[in-house]
């Protein structure tokens, strides 16, 4: 073999080795580096008016929604969104309007628990008054602050007619619930520890004269609870004649059949009645 020719081969032998080494290197290169975008935001859920509640409003838990933001982004004060806070906030006072998606903070509301609630929920010149209920008196449960209600007496009349026996009777109409025992229950979510818990005692707002009215009544027989529609106008009043036994039960004021005579003696009649 020529010299020439050696040459040759040798520098096709070498450019071989240079491209092996170079595909070797390339393949064995690390992927570039990606730039990793940063993780969203953890939010916080706080609470917020569902829609407008005007100052005086007593709240119940649709009036509220959840709102979530960043911690650092959190309205002064607002209230966290937790079990406990959604059952301290049932029957709350509103103290100055709310527009839609405020911020709930415990300066914009005053909560049953807190000081001074009851004469603050109380309308100038009125009284506040608890009366007992159960299950049945109580509207099952389903009585909230700021329902308006009729009192309803219900008693025995010592009397031989028996259409007369049983009376009932509103002794109160169109009078406004402020309160559901110590603590407003209704509406809690279940996994709270007082969810399930039916009302022992309700607290009307009444005129002073009406408490003399409520005192005797409990004293007297039964008193249930009427919810009256919220649509209903302030003047309507509920019918205040009562209703008898007789007016519920017509075979109370039937008696046992029997004849009769009528007695006429000169210018008087008598009415002769004979079983």
């Amino acid at each position: 073999m020529t010299s020439s020719l050696r040459i040759a081969v040798a520098f096709v032998m070498l450019l071989g080795a240079t491209a092996l080494v170079l595909v070797t290197l390339s393949n064995n290169r690390p992927a570039p580096v990606q730039a990793q975008s940063a993780p969203p935001p953890l939010l916080t859920n706080y609470l917020v008016a569902a829609h407008p509640l005007p100052a005086g409003t007593l709240a119940r838990d649709e009036d509220f929604r959840v709102q979530g933001a960043p911690a650092a982004a959190l309205p002064a004060g607002a209230i966290i969104d937790t079990t406990d806070a959604r059952a301290d906030l049932q029957g709350s006072l509103v103290l100055n309007f709310l527009d839609t998606g405020t911020a709930i903070t415990p300066t914009s509301v005053l909560r049953p628990r807190d000081r001074g609630f009851l004469a603050t929920v109380l309308e100038p010149g009125t009284r506040a008054i608890s009366i007992a209920v159960d299950a049945a008196s109580g509207v099952s449960g389903l009585i909230w602050p700021g329902d308006r209600v009729d009192v309803v007496l219900t008693h025995e009349i010592d009397n031989s007619n028996p259409a007369h026996k049983a009376l009932s009777e509103t002794v109160l109409t169109n009078v406004r619930v402020i309160g559901i025992d110590q603590d407003i229950v209704q509406g809690v979510p279940s996994n709270n520890g007082s969810a399930g818990k039916l009302a022992r005692t309700v607290t009307l707002q009444v005129a002073p004269d009406q408490v003399e009215r409520v005192a005797v009544a409990e004293h007297l027989g039964k008193l249930s609870l009427a919810v009256r529609s919220a649509k209903d106008q302030p003047e309507i009043v509920a019918h205040l004649g009562g209703t008898f036994a007789g007016d519920v039960s017509p075979a109370l004021t039937r008696g046992p059949k029997g004849s009769s005579v009528t007695v006429i003696e000169g210018d008087k009649v008598k009415e002769l009645s004979f079983r």
